[in-house]
């Protein structure tokens, strides 16, 4: 059986919600990085960054990082295309959110990974926030005369729904970005992600 470590409102949501999706009994372990547990010497032999989410595979294995879990769990669960080219648009899709997106929001929330000088911190703040906000446009482009990121339902649509609960999060306009926010309608739509919702207690 699979075990998803996560952290409520974090980019774990993401995974949470496929697995809700395939429909597989798997054991959810939350992680309360409040308290440090990410940091504690059982979390670190799962994750050695000490981050979520991380997943304990059937045969024991610990794997780390979205761009691994999210593809794993799309092929278990039939969320991830298998058109070579359909494939290709997906990875760079995740190496995006991942790579992009996710970091520029980091600048926002943890600006004490980039500098050790807490007077560049308000700086970092600042451009974080505009260079997420940018992304999250990109986003809303995408989604323009579609109801999904790709052709069709794939695990690619929880990790934007998470970026939405984000832009929300640090009070952006969310309400701009129509296309964005008909997606965020019709992921709620969803029983699983609404479950999830309404697990990890997100404001959306």
């Amino acid at each position: 059986m699979l075990t998803l470590y996560y952290a409520p409102g974090a980019c774990s949501m993401a995974a949470h919600i496929v697995l809700e999706e395939g429909g597989e009994k798997y054991q959810p372990q939350r992680v309360d990085l409040a308290k440090g547990e990410q940091r504690t010497e059982a979390y670190l032999k799962i994750h050695p960054l000490g981050r979520v989410p991380a997943l304990r595979l059937d045969n024991g294995e610990p794997l780390a990082e979205n761009t691994a879990i999210l593809p794993y769990l799309g092929k278990r669960f039939g969320l991830w295309p298998m058109d070579p080219n359909r494939e290709a648009k997906a990875l760079s899709l995740v190496g995006f959110f991942a790579t992009s997106v996710h970091p520029a929001h980091a600048h926002v929330g943890r600006p004490e990974r980039y500098t050790a000088d807490t007077a560049a911190h308000a700086g970092l703040k600042e451009m974080g926030l505009k260079t997420f906000h940018g992304y999250l446009k990109q986003v809303d482009g995408m989604l323009a005369g579609r109801d999904w990121l790709l052709d069709s339902y794939t695990v690619l649509d929880p990790y934007a729904f998470v970026f939405y609960t984000w832009g929300v999060r640090r009070e952006l306009p969310m309400g701009e970005l129509k296309n964005y926010t008909a997606f965020k309608d019709r992921m709620l739509k969803r029983p699983a992600v609404h479950r999830v919702v309404e697990d990890e207690k997100v404001k959306v």
